[in-house]
């Protein structure tokens, strides 16, 4: 990804967290990032491309924190850390925060609900490779399954808080250990 393209995603990224799509201008994101409107339609075609690479990129960077935090040599102890990174990453990163609460931007909610499948299937892989990785006895169709579970909890926690977020990645942590013997 070149320079130029990590700053208009970033710029998109916040425009995006403070206006919704409705809000979203291509041509704020072109003077936010220092650039002319022209430049972001030759980079990203129209606004919903724009958006969607926004989607993408959030959720790779994002999965890549979760990524890191799974690199344990214990199974509860990387999801543990995951977690916790994501229930943080949650409420201190704006589009996060925009996207879970639908706070400034109710329109992104469906990215991560009615439209959300990139995003789940994204995250699911990533949590079937450390269920697969740290209960290799488990055939791969269950562990996958255990997978997408555990990120459909986490995301029914995080749009649906109905306790403080210890209490979520506890309760995420214990439905994975009951599910993986």
């Amino acid at each position: 990804m070149t320079d130029l393209t990590r700053t208009l995603l970033e710029a998109a990224a916040e425009l995006l967290a403070a206006h919704g799509v409705r809000g979203f201008r291509v041509a704020d994101m072109a003077s936010r990032a220092g650039v002319s409107r022209q430049s972001v339609y030759n980079q990203f075609g129209n606004k919903e491309r724009v958006v969607h690479a926004v989607a993408l990129f959030k959720t790779e960077e994002f999965l890549d924190g979760v990524r890191q935090r799974l690199q344990c040599t214990d199974a509860v102890e990387g999801i543990s850390a995951a977690l916790t990174f994501v229930f943080h990453l949650a409420v201190s990163d704006p589009l996060a925060k925009s996207l879970f609460t639908g706070s400034d931007a109710e329109d992104l909610l469906p990215l991560v609900t009615t439209q959300g499948h990139p995003v789940l299937a994204a995250a699911t892989d990533v949590f079937a490779e450390h269920v697969q990785l740290h209960y290799p006895w488990l055939p791969v169709a269950y562990a996958d399954l255990v997978a997408e579970h555990v990120v459909r909890l986490v995301i029914s926690h995080l749009l649906t808080p109905s306790h403080d977020p210890v209490h979520a990645i506890v309760t995420v942590t214990r439905v994975l250990l009951s599910a993986c013997p």
